[in-house]
């Protein structure tokens, strides 16, 4: 009976391993379609994006001025400091009293160093 499955057996690793070397095929040649086309400067080089980012400080610093009013929001109800929560809400009416462009603006900035287009950011929450 084992020996009647042996030849199908043989032919689905057979069928496997041809896969298999199809595969690796395929992704050398995508491999170098991508080289070829950062060679002719038809994409940018993967690398430099990385390369420029590496001692980059502006998104932690933009992530830490985003933060600091959730912290000290925190830290006021928390700490149960009335006068840093009256600040605060006063922090928020005059964030929220600012004209849009300048919100736009400041969006734009943010998005830029993380990489977003601020004009679909700024479109969708027009709508």
């Amino acid at each position: 009976m084992w020996f009647n499955l042996l030849p199908t057996l043989f032919k689905t690793g057979a069928e496997i391993y041809k896969n298999r070397q199809k595969t690796k095929i395929a992704i050398s040649e995508a491999e170098l379609l991508h080289a070829e086309k950062m060679k002719r400067g038809e994409i940018e080089y993967a690398g430099k994006a990385f390369d420029r980012q590496k001692g980059d400080w502006k998104d932690e610093f933009v992530l830490l001025v985003l933060s600091s009013p959730l912290f000290l929001l925190a830290w006021s109800v928390f700490a149960e400091d009335e006068k840093m929560q009256q600040k605060i809400d006063l922090y928020f009416e005059k964030l929220e009293a600012m004209p849009w462009w300048i919100v736009g603006l400041w969006v734009s900035v943010v998005a830029a160093i993380y990489g977003i287009k601020a004009t679909d950011i700024i479109n969708t929450k027009r709508k």
